[in-house]
């Protein structure tokens, strides 16, 4: 999105990868040049301390299973990960007492072996050393594609198990990323940047992609018909359709909780409005009437409101009305330029980009107190997206020029930055938990 330019904000969209255990998503092409470098800032104020063996039969694997799994954790802030040695597998034994001395809290071990034709058993288990009790574990028969999305389905258990908050290391992002000034790609990747594939290439710009809830689809707005057109593409198929390409721009497209609908920014006459129509297409129906701009909507998590940016109070500033466009109110007060909002899957939190000075930065406002607090470092961020555990911000900046991804904890703890060479990367969307992954 261009800064002082909220209004002409518009979607594009990323691609998506194999589905875990179930084949491959044909419609994505494998993007070798996307490998994200990870970096890594700040510890959560507690890291609990676990051991991940090296798991048996790694070396015969094409993928690093228990490195990636140390890597998911690590990158949570909430963990301490280093290797107990000894090639322990999940058939254990466990030896508590050595663990114990180690200061370890929990250790998981595991296996990966060859089941022939491409595919690939992996298993593991976990043990709590502090009660010394066995937490369970998983077998996962994959092809050689989803190998990293196994290891982050056991990541996701450990998390889980160890904080009783659910793991999204299997979860996945859209991005746009630019190579040139007409080499546009919507990318997939997984929740750590890798496993990047393309979901459509361009020479026009892409921007906005919008998860659906599903996660089945993205929503984006693409430019290849020379005006910003709002297109719903499956991801699985790579079928896509333009449902929204009314008179004037098309932008900036979200779906509604239950994925019936999506509000977008249309521009019908002088001035941009929301409205909401059908995601697979249709009328289109107004929700904010104002001669001045509204754009960039969002759901709330219970599907009641919309959010939104106006300047009808004379700067760039975030509201919220009903479905029905009733009970309009503002919601950012502090500095002359919020825009961006992302809600949190709970409702409590908007995170939004705020000007300061001549400075964007990423912060997060506590919708029921209306206290805010800066998140981000400037000078440029930009598109902040939540985890779907709401744990994790996914935000877009700039290092040195050059466009990247960066996460941050919820509590300003722990930074990462997802840097990408050869590229610009932008545009960030986080996408939802799925029973196929």
């Amino acid at each position: 999105m261009q800064r002082r330019q909220f209004l002409s904000r518009t979607a594009t969209l990323p691609a998506l990868r194999v589905a875990f255990g179930l084949g491959g998503l044909a419609s994505l092409t494998p993007s070798a040049q996307a490998q994200f470098k990870v970096d890594v800032a700040g510890i959560g104020a507690t890291q609990i301390p676990v051991g991940i063996s090296t798991f048996a039969g790694q070396s015969a694997c094409p993928q690093p299973i228990a490195d990636i799994v140390r890597a998911d954790l690590t990158r949570s802030g909430q963990f301490r990960c280093s290797d107990p040695g000894g090639g322990l597998s999940e058939r254990g034994p466990a030896n508590y007492a050595a663990w114990h001395v180690a200061g370890l809290e929990a250790v998981a071990g595991g296996s990966v072996a060859s089941l022939g034709g491409g595919r690939w058993a992996v298993r593991f288990r976990l043990w709590d050393t502090v009660r010394q009790a066995d937490l369970g574990g998983e077998v996962y028969q994959v092809v050689g594609g989803d190998l990293r999305l196994a290891a982050h389905r056991i990541a996701d258990f450990i998390y889980q198990k160890l904080t009783g908050q659910r793991g999204v290391f299997a979860t996945r992002i859209a991005y746009v990323s630019k190579m040139g000034p007409h080499n546009f790609r919507l990318v997939v990747a997984d929740s750590d940047g890798e496993n990047a594939a393309t979901a459509l290439r361009s020479r026009e710009p892409l921007l906005s992609p919008s998860w659906s809830p599903d996660g089945s689809s993205l929503g984006y707005v693409s430019f290849e018909t020379g005006k910003p057109v709002v297109f719903v593409q499956n991801i699985r198929t790579g079928g896509r359709r333009a449902v929204a390409n009314f008179k004037g721009s098309n932008s900036a497209p979200a779906f509604s909780p239950d994925g019936r609908m999506l509000a977008v920014t249309l521009t019908p006459g002088n001035s941009s409005q929301v409205f909401i129509l059908p995601s697979a297409g249709g009328p289109a129906r107004q929700l904010t009437h104002s001669g001045t701009i509204a754009t960039e909507p969002v759901y709330s998590p219970d599907g009641a409101s919309v959010y939104f940016v106006s300047d009808r109070e004379g700067s760039p500033q975030i509201y919220v009305c009903g479905t029905d466009g009733s009970g309009v109110r503002r919601i950012s007060y502090g500095g002359g330029y919020n825009v961006s909002p992302a809600i949190s899957p709970d409702g409590k939190s908007m995170a939004y980009i705020a000007q300061q000075g001549s400075s964007f930065t990423l912060r997060v406002l506590d919708l029921a107190s209306g206290q805010s607090r800066q998140l981000g470092d400037g000078p440029n961020d930009g598109r902040p997206t939540f985890a779907p555990n709401g744990q994790i911000i996914l935000y877009s900046g700039t290092e040195g020029g050059v466009e990247v991804l960066r996460t941050v904890s919820l509590d300003g703890s722990v930074r990462t930055t997802l840097a990408t060479s050869g590229q610009q990367v932008r545009e960030p969307a986080w996408g939802p938990w799925t029973r196929a992954r």
